[in-house]
């Protein structure tokens, strides 16, 4: 491979990387229009788990509500606190809509972000499963309270209540709190009855497999469900693998009881979580420590809907006994800081990937920037400078064998034409060239292959923060997380790569020349759907290696012309 190519590629690897990344979701479908029921066909009650029944206590077969019962039938009421308004139905207590009042929509910066939406049939569901006990699909009738946290108070309690069946009466409570997206949801079951009962609860998710706005073009992140337990550590389950039921988290599918909970043992665990993550978003449910629970996850029957919770065990309640049983929920925003002291693992739900060791003291330095110069946009910039400088020895070392390959260009265009029809004896003119000369064609690329590592991962922090979105930098930089409104900044990026183009050594084949001026302009089109903020980082850090291309390029050739002129 002719040396000045492959150094040409090099120098275009990390942008190639990360476009094509990206661009594997640009035909994705569309997002579909509104859909009226939250709670969708084929949505019934889970089926109780073998792993944790208690003693020898028979299961019992959960009531199940017609298909097709839809949350719309039940009345519904809104509460809010100083970062969320949710929107309980009374079919099941559940949430079906939860706003986040501090983030704004992808599309219209005028409307509050909604996280739970009928639109990708996205709620959370809880219920009980045993004889006559409520579950998602029972109606609810809410106990008078205030619907807004008071002033002063650090906590909003929510509290619904089932019609008594045989004697057996339940509640449902659901817990906000001032200043966190953490939900609690607890149920009391007060046992009138004449007979033990033996219930569990299970708590999940539902959603359609559609990605969120904001990821239909060159952005592509992961949707869909993920567990933790520390046991298998963090696990993406993608809604594909679902549906073909190719994961432990499926239907159990058992001709016996003892082969049923055999599988329900697998996907069983005292510690974990599980959820739905999405770009900058992310909704799980987390027991606490020491609860038996077990995880599942299925499609429901008809549409692309699909549905991911786990089942914890409410111990046995002898009659005029009381039990109970809470789950807590997080529901919000993928910040690092809060999701890691909620739970063991939560944080990785901001996936950095096979980069992690890298991009983690990457965010964190970001962090670190932002907190003294109080602007993201900022930040992005000081930490480029930083990143920039650290790299500066290897860079110049980079540049230095461009600029003395630039050198040699018109040399080795004379070679070619001279031994263009010897491939053999124009490698062996070419080599003894470099070694006269004392450069080394391959010079150029170990320090670029250095720095492409740090280059993604830096790629991944500001892809994956959601800090970044919403934030504005300057001017018409409202929100860094946004694509450029008035793409001024892709098309600053087109003329640095333009002007990086041409500091480089020009290759001997034309075409291939005419290929490498037209990359900018490839390139740079398709930074015009990128966030803006990775875009202002790729400005920063072009127009930085430009100057420092520049100084070692002039410098080098100076020092060429000097010697030519020493020997003439």
């Amino acid at each position: 491979m002719d040396t000045r190519r492959l150094i040409l590629v090099l120098i275009f690897t990390f942008s190639s990387f990360m476009l094509w990344e990206s661009w594997q979701k640009y035909n994705q479908p569309k997002l579909a229009t509104e859909v009226a029921a939250v709670d969708p066909a084929g949505n019934a009650v889970p089926k109780p788990s073998a792993a944790l029944q208690v003693g020898s206590t028979p299961a019992v077969t959960p009531i199940v509500a017609p298909a097709g019962s839809a949350t719309t039938t039940a009345e519904i009421f809104t509460v809010s606190t100083d970062l969320v308004k949710a929107t309980i139905s009374a079919q099941g207590g559940d949430l079906v809509q939860l706003e986040l009042l501090k983030y704004k929509e992808h599309d219209d910066k005028d409307r509050t972000f909604i996280l739970f939406d009928a639109k990708h049939q996205y709620a959370e569901q809880s219920g009980l499963i045993g004889e006559g006990l409520p579950n998602h699909h029972t109606i609810f009738k809410r106990v008078d309270g205030p619907s807004t946290l008071a002033e002063g108070a650090n906590e909003l309690k929510i509290r619904l209540e089932a019609a008594p069946v045989n004697g057996v009466k339940v509640a449902k409570i659901l817990t906000f709190k001032r200043g966190s997206y953490v939900i609690d949801v607890a149920w009391e079951i007060a046992n009138g009855s004449d007979k033990a009962l033996v219930p569990q609860a299970y708590f999940h998710l539902i959603r359609d497999d559609v990605s969120p706005a904001g990821e239909t073009k060159m952005v592509s992140t992961f949707t869909g469900p993920a567990v933790y337990t520390e046991a298998d550590k963090y696990q993406k389950v993608s809604f594909e693998d679902i549906a073909k039921e190719k994961t432990k988290f499926s239907k159990i599918k058992a001709n016996t009881e003892t082969e049923a909970k055999k599988q329900a043992d697998a996907r069983t665990a005292k510690d974990g979580w599980i959820g739905l993550v999405q770009h900058y978003f992310v909704s799980a449910w987390i027991p606490s420590n020491g609860v038996q629970r077990e995880f599942y996850m299925e499609k429901l029957d008809g549409g692309n809907t699909f549905r991911a919770g786990l089942k914890v065990p409410v111990g046995e309640i002898a009659p005029s006994a009381k039990g109970e049983t809470s789950v807590s929920l997080y529901a919000g925003p993928q910040e690092q800081n809060v999701l890691k002291e909620l739970a063991t693992g939560l944080d990785l739900v901001v996936d950095y990937g096979w980069l992690a060791l890298v991009a983690k003291p990457i965010f964190w330095a970001l962090q670190a920037i932002h907190g003294v110069v109080g602007n993201w946009g900022w930040a992005i910039v000081v930490l480029t400078i930083i990143l920039k400088a650290i790299f500066f020895p290897l860079s110049a070392a980079s540049y230095k064998s461009m600029a003395k390959m630039r050198l040699l260009t018109p040399r080795l265009a004379q070679l070619k034409e001279r031994y263009g029809d010897d491939k053999q004896r124009l490698n062996q003119e070419m080599m003894k060239m470099y070694q006269t000369e004392k450069v080394n064609p391959l010079g150029g690329c170990l320090p670029i292959v250095v720095q492409i590592p740090v280059f993604i991962a830096l790629y991944w922090v500001l892809l994956g923060a959601v800090e970044m979105r919403g934030a504005p930098w300057i001017l018409w930089i409202h929100d860094l997380a946004a694509p450029d409104p008035f793409y001024i900044l892709p098309i600053i990026m087109m003329v640095s790569m333009f002007v990086q183009t041409k500091l480089n050594p020009t290759p001997p084949d034309p075409i291939q020349a005419k290929v490498m001026m037209m990359m900018p302009l490839i390139f740079g089109f398709m930074f015009f759907w990128f966030p803006a903020g990775l875009v202002l980082y790729w400005v920063v850090n072009n127009v930085l290696s430009i100057a420092q291309q520049w100084q070692i390029t002039r410098m080098i050739e100076a020092g060429g012309k000097a010697a030519n002129d020493a020997k003439a």
